[in-house]
């Protein structure tokens, strides 16, 4: 795992208000997001996060490397 599990929850405690924020920021624009669009774009940002952090640093098998954590 990349990060420790108490960071990673810190971090998608963070995104929360960064999505709201963002559809404010968005709204200046004319774009107009729904709750439920907010709530899957959230959706998509843990995602996203929960695989970059259960990704292999190494890129490749966890197995045959010597230095994994």
């Amino acid at each position: 795992m990349r990060i420790s599990p108490g960071a990673l929850l810190v971090v998608v405690a963070v995104l929360v208000p960064f999505v709201v924020e963002f559809r404010t920021a968005l709204s200046w624009f004319g774009v107009e997001l729904s709750v439920l669009e907010s709530v899957a774009l959230a959706g998509v940002f843990v995602l996203g996060l929960l695989v970059w952090a259960m990704w292999p640093q190494n890129g490749g098998d966890e197995m045959g490397s010597a230095d994994s954590n």
